[in-house]
This record gives C-alpha cells, sequence and structure tokens, in this order.
C-alpha cells in the first residue's frame, strides 16, 4: 500500500511568512497548506497523510501555545515546529515540553525549518505506522468469539492448559482448543508475540490471586514480559 505524500501546514498570520515557508518547502517537493489563524486551521479539511505543523508563537485571539494544549486536549496528534520573532527560554521550554519538535526563532536558517521538518514528518510517520498496527490487531481482536476473549489474558499470564480449564470451568482440551483458535486469528506465531499484541492493544494479563503468589518473573523462558512460569515446573 503506497504511503500518502507528506503535507507541511503552516499557520502564521504574517503572509510573507507563511508564502516564503511554502516557497522552502516547495525547493525539496514538500507541499505545504497555508493558514492565516488557528480557526482556519481548525476548520479546514486536512488530508491522510504523515504531516507536521510550522505554528507561529503569537497568533491572534489565541497564542500558538494555547493552540498546542487544545489540539492535544482534542487528541489531534501532529508534530509541531514553533516559530517565533519574540521567543523568550521559558516560552521554548513550555512548548518543548509539551512534545514540540522545534522552537526557532526568526530570523532561523532555512536548513534548521527543513531539519526540523524532516524530523517532524518522520515521527508522525511512525505514529500512523503504530496506530495502523493497533488498528489491525484490534480488528482482529473483534473476531475473537467472548470465551476466546476471556481466555486470552489467561494465556499472556502464562497460565497452563489445565488451569485456564479449571478458571474458565471447562475441559483441558477445550481450553487448548481456545488457546490455539485465539493464536491463530490473531496471527501470534507462539506465546510471546501474543504478549506483545495484548501489550500494545492494553490487554493486560490476568492470573488470578490465587495462582499469583506461585508464579515467578521469567524474562528468559520465551524472550518477552509479562510471560511467568509454575515453580513446582521449574
Amino acid at each position: 500500500m503506497t504511503e500518502a505524500a507528506p503535507i507541511v501546514f503552516v499557520v502564521d498570520d504574517d503572509p510573507s511568512v507563511r508564502h516564503a515557508i511554502k516557497r522552502l518547502m516547495g525547493s525539496v517537493g514538500l507541499p505545504a497548506e497555508l493558514f492565516g489563524s488557528a480557526q482556519e486551521f481548525l476548520c479546514s479539511k486536512r488530508p491522510d497523510a504523515p504531516s507536521c505543523l510550522v505554528l507561529d508563537v503569537r497568533l491572534p485571539g489565541k497564542s500558538g501555545l494555547d493552540f498546542q494544549r487544545e489540539l492535544a486536549e482534542a487528541n489531534v496528534h501532529i508534530p509541531i515546529i514553533f516559530i517565533t520573532g519574540h521567543g523568550d527560554i521559558p516560552m521554548s521550554v513550555r512548548a518543548m515540553k509539551s512534545g514540540a519538535v522545534e522552537f526557532l526563532t526568526k530570523p532561523f536558517r532555512d536548513q534548521d525549518l527543513l531539519d526540523a521538518v524532516q524530523l517532524a514528518l518522520d515521527r508522525d510517520r511512525v505514529r500512523r505506522q503504530q496506530e495502523a498496527e493497533i488498528a489491525a490487531l484490534r480488528e482482529r481482536y473483534e473476531s475473537l468469539t467472548p470465551r476466546e476473549r476471556e481466555v486470552l489474558p489467561l494465556v499472556v499470564s502464562g497460565l497452563l492448559n489445565k488451569q485456564i480449564a479449571a478458571e474458565i470451568g471447562t475441559s483441558e482440551t477445550t481450553a487448548k482448543v481456545h488457546r490455539s483458535q485465539l493464536m491463530r486469528k490473531m496471527g501470534a506465531e507462539s506465546l510471546a508475540d501474543l504478549v506483545r499484541m495484548a501489550e500494545k492493544m492494553g490487554i493486560p494479563s490476568q492470573a488470578p490471586n490465587r495462582l499469583r503468589k506461585n508464579l515467578v518473573y521469567d524474562p528468559q523462558r520465551l524472550k518477552a514480559p509479562l510471560i511467568y512460569r509454575q515453580l513446582r515446573h521449574a
């Protein structure tokens, strides 16, 4: 599947700055969309592609820092590069602590902005890939039966089939079938794979309390975290 072309969004109330940045991005083959205010950007229909936001700190009606916080609260994850002609250290520290990629003071070197944009786009590609992986895992998870979903956290806790069977009130053979089916549906080639998948989806291991005291952490057994073994089987 071909990745959509990356795009740079520019929010600055100075038209000359906006167009200068667009020309700079164009010189390296990057398209740019321009906005004079944060509200214009919010009202726009943005393409589903790797992107970043070049954002002026001082904007009419709302500061760039306030807009950064607003985007975070709205769960809009886009890497931000701040530019300003009136920056100070506390302002830059606040921006960077809130996740900004870079904080550039005008006049800045063209290459500094290009480097920051490349870093931001790479960061957004990684985020999009991770989200796509989780979405695919969630789709597989939805294909599981209710019983298989019940078994999954017990499996990733490292319980044996007979222990799982006792927990869900079925036979060891049936528990083994459930384990096999959920492994197949999730596309897991090993228990270690399944553990990693569960972690990515935020599904915790679920060893019962009465068994947990007999379990010990053993990262070497399956080369994956959160895998346990029974002491009596060590």
